[in-house]
Order: structure tokens, then sequence, then C-alpha cells
């Protein structure tokens, strides 16, 4: 059925987000709708009101967001329930037309019609649709609730920015501006995780750690956290610390200056952890005069591959053929700092069972000697092969060697990438190759012997060029130097590169 609802998206012209939802935890995107609420008029009222996302959130309240569209069979059965009717009459804003007047005046109610085609009429019971979403109706008297139905440039920018892949899908929205996909649940229970968000800043000085972000899985080598706080405090936040601890002991830490308005988000890039063994992570923030210290901690646990696929080359290529259901897959290629360098669908789905063989996409110039990692995904669960037809994945370095492969699994499958090996320090004829001082606040010092013309470049994790200098061959050792005061903090890469071979430090600038 969930195959049927995906193919009727696409028919009616949706963009489609194939990794459906927003994760939780993720930053809801503000909107401003106009409710069509043509009952209202009929009562000699205003039938039009404007409700902006951002405003209610501001003045304190959870909003409880179901996108959905008028043909939607689970949707029009969630709407009969009356859970949204229920949530909004017995909690809504004081004041508002059908909020009773017992009302706790602590929660939010917006309908919005997903699909941008949908004509006003239509939400009266018009060609298309499976009943009568506004009148008033014997199962659910009047609608009192906000329901939009917006043009398609504004459904369709919602629908991107709630990654919304299937209807209805029913978000919590926190004060804070957080999301969490709830589902099509009871009155009482979108009640119950109103209940759950965070108070709204009231103290000056509170700083929140969001998330702590990166792979989960990574090679072996050196390790660099990254974390997402959030100020949750009615004041700027012009300073604070992040602490990362293993079994008590202090192994990273990182550090924020600025000036992060309330409920403002910032990603602090942690100093390097030398030949991490992998294990259980606390990442703790704090700022002077925090008010609340419960809410700045996050853990994660992060395991070590010691045999991830190893290219012999610094390039590789995806190869890919889908299934009927194109439109469930994408892939994604990233690198050791969790950034996305290459990626793939979603696509049409075909008219029946069958396969597509799509373009191959080689990434290049990836740094010598990292880990990348490759996911693909099926947003239904069921992989591409073999109902549907014979779907498979392969990634292969440039000698052709398959590094991953697959086709049948469930939501993902991939893995880790090991790029290039490099050549040893003799066959690189560079000897007393280092990087000091390591980390670096100002300059940035690299040593090394070559009898041979050499280029001394710094990379950041992403592999782009920061700088570059170039070395004559000489005897002895030779020093060269980067300015490193005005770069971002965080991990960079030295990267020597002499008669077509590579040697590569890592680095942390403070």
């Amino acid at each position: 059925m969930k195959k049927l609802l995906f193919s009727a998206l696409l028919l009616s012209g949706l963009p489609f987000a194939s990794n459906a939802q927003v994760p939780d935890g993720s930053i809801a995107p503000d909107f401003t709708v106009t409710a069509y609420q043509s009952w209202l008029s009929d009562q000699g009222m205003n039938s039009n009101g404007t409700y902006n996302l951002y405003d209610y959130l501001d003045a304190g309240y959870p909003v409880i967001l179901d996108v959905s569209a008028t043909w939607c069979g689970p949707c029009w059965n969630y709407h009969l329930t009356g859970a949204l009717d229920d949530l909004y009459i017995e909690h809504g804003p004081a004041g508002h037309l059908g909020v009773s007047a017992t009302s706790t005046d602590d929660a939010m109610v917006i309908w919005i019609e997903g699909d941008g085609t949908t004509a006003d009429a239509t939400m009266l019971d018009g060609a298309g649709t499976i009943g009568n979403w506004i009148e008033p109706n014997a199962t659910l008297g009047q609608v009192p609730f906000p329901m939009a139905n917006p043009a398609t440039a504004q459904a369709n920018t919602i629908n991107n920015g709630y990654n919304i892949g299937f209807f209805p899908t029913v978000y919590r929205i926190c004060p804070n501006r957080t999301t969490k996909e709830v589902g099509s649940i009871s009155a009482a229970n979108l009640y119950t995780q109103c209940n759950q968000c965070p108070p709204p800043a009231s103290a000056p000085a509170d700083v929140a750690m969001m998330s702590f972000d990166g792979e989960t899985e990574i090679c072996p080598g050196d390790y660099t956290p990254v974390v997402k706080i959030q100020n949750n405090g009615t004041a700027n936040l012009t300073g604070a610390t992040v602490t990362i601890t293993q079994g008590g002991n202090t192994v990273s830490t990182g550090t924020y200056t600025g000036s992060l308005a309330t409920y403002g988000l910032a990603t602090i890039t942690c100093s390097t952890i030398s030949g991490f063994n992998g294990g259980a992570l606390v990442a703790t923030v704090t700022t002077a005069g925090d008010a609340n210290a419960a809410n700045g901690t996050a853990n994660k646990t992060v395991t070590v591959n010691n045999n991830p696929a190893v290219a012999t080359s610094n390039s590789i290529t995806i190869n890919l053929t889908t299934d009927r259901y194109a439109s469930e897959t994408t892939w994604d290629l990233k690198n050791a700092a969790g950034t996305v360098i290459a990626s793939g669908g979603p696509w049409a789905n075909l008219a029946a069972n069958g396969t597509t063989v799509r373009t191959p996409v080689t990434a290049n110039n990836l740094v010598p000697n990292q880990c990348y990692k490759f996911t693909i995904y099926d947003s239904y669960g069921d992989g591409i092969c073999c109902a549907y037809g014979a779907g498979a994945y392969s990634v292969t370095d440039a000698a052709g060697n398959v590094l991953l492969s697959g086709g049948t699994f469930t939501t993902t499958a991939g893995g880790l990438i090991r790029s290039g090996n490099v050549a040893n320090l003799d066959e690189l004829h560079i000897k007393e190759f280092n990087v000091y001082p390591n980390p670096a606040t100002d300059v940035l010092n690299v040593a090394f012997e070559t009898s041979e013309a050499a280029i001394i470049t710094l990379l950041d994790l992403q592999g782009r060029v920061v700088a570059t200098q170039n070395a004559n061959g000489q005897l002895g050792t030779q020093v060269v130097e980067f300015a490193v005061n005005e770069l971002a903090k965080g991990s960079y890469i030295v990267n020597i590169s002499s008669n077509g071979f590579t040697q590569t430090q890592n680095v942390v600038v403070r």
C-alpha cells in the first residue's frame, strides 16, 4: 500500500524526499500559511487567518503540524478520529476561535494540504477528495483548528523543508524549533508529546547540547568530535566550552566564541583524538552562569572498523541499477567529517517491474589514506532487489576492484572505504616528516628531508586546498611555514607530494 502512496505522490507532481522524515531534533523551517475555513464565513466571521510557525513557538506554544492530502485515505481516517480537534479545543491558545474557555493554553495545531495542486473547492468535498474536510459534519462537527491549502510553490517548499515522504506526516515542534515525528496518535498522546518539550528560554544564560554529530563507525586512526549546540538563553551567547570525556577522562575540547541569538545553533569542531580506539564518549557544553546544566550533555558510541574496504586509488565510482521503485532509492558518500561529497537519487518509478542502469558517478581527488562512507538508502525498507527488479549497487576503485556491492537489504546498506594507500617514506624519499606545533595557533611548521621537488598542501577535511607551497630538492632538513591564525578552528590535513607519491599528516588549528 505504501508503494501506491509513493506513486500517487509522484503522479501529483510533488517533490519526493526519499529519506523521510527530517531526523528528530532537526530545526523546523519557518512558514506562514493562510487558513481556509469557509464555515467561519458561514457564521458571518472572518473566513481567513494567517498563521506563522515561529510566532507561536516564540510565544511558548509547542505546535502539532499535520501535513496531509485530501485524497489520502490514511489522512482522512486520522482526520475522523478528531485527535487534532480535541487537542486544539482543550489545549489551544486561549481566545482562539473554537478553543474552550477552560483551555490549558499550551499547544497549537496547524494542518496543511501537502498537495499543492489541490483546489480550494476540493477541501469542500470537491472532485478528487475523500470527504468534506472543512464544513461541519455529523462525525466531527465544526473543524476548529487552522487548515491551510497553500499554492503549489509554497506547498513544495514546506514538503522539501520537512522532508515529507508520505501523507499524513505529523510532527511535534517545540518552542526551541526542534522537530519530532510523532505519527497519527491520539489527542492525549499528542499532548504528552507537547509536555516533553524543553521549557521556553527564560534565563539569560542557558546553552544546550543539541547533538553529537559524525559517524558512529570509523576507520582506524584519529577521530575529530563534532557537536552542535543551541543557545536556550534570552541573552546572546558569546562564549561556551565543550569537553569530550571517555571513562571520565577528558580526551578532547572545543570552544565557541561569537554572538549566538536565542535558539541559534552553532557547530563546534573539537580537538582531534589521536589513535582513537572507539568507545563511549560524553560531550558536555557549559557557559558562564548556565541556568540549566541538565540539557548540556550528549552521548555517542563510536566503533572502529579495522577492516574497511581499501581502494588502490584516490578516486572511486558508484555504479547503480535501480528496481521499479527508484523513487525510494538514494545514496551518498561522506568524508571523515560527515560531509556529503557525492550523492544520487531519487528517480522516477517505472510503470512495471524492471530495472534502470543509472549513470555511474565518480568521486575524484579523495584525500589520500582517509576514510569515506558509502550508504545506499531505501525509504520503503525492502532494498532494490528482487521482487520488483534485480537492482544492485557496487563501488569500485580506478583499477576496477569491487570495494562494496549488494542489492538485497532493508533500509540501508554500504560501508567504509579507505582511499588510496600511499607509498611509505622510503619510496617517497622523504624523511623526518614532522608537523609542529600540533595543535597550532598562529604558525604551522612542516619539516622534512627530500632530495626531490615536493608540493606541500594544507587541506581541510572536505579536501579543499587552503594553502600550497613548493619546495626544491636539497640536502638536509627543510621547513615551510603556513600562517593559520585566520583559519577556522578545527582539523586539517598536511599533504606532501613528490615524484607521484603522497604522504599526509593530520593537524589541529586552535
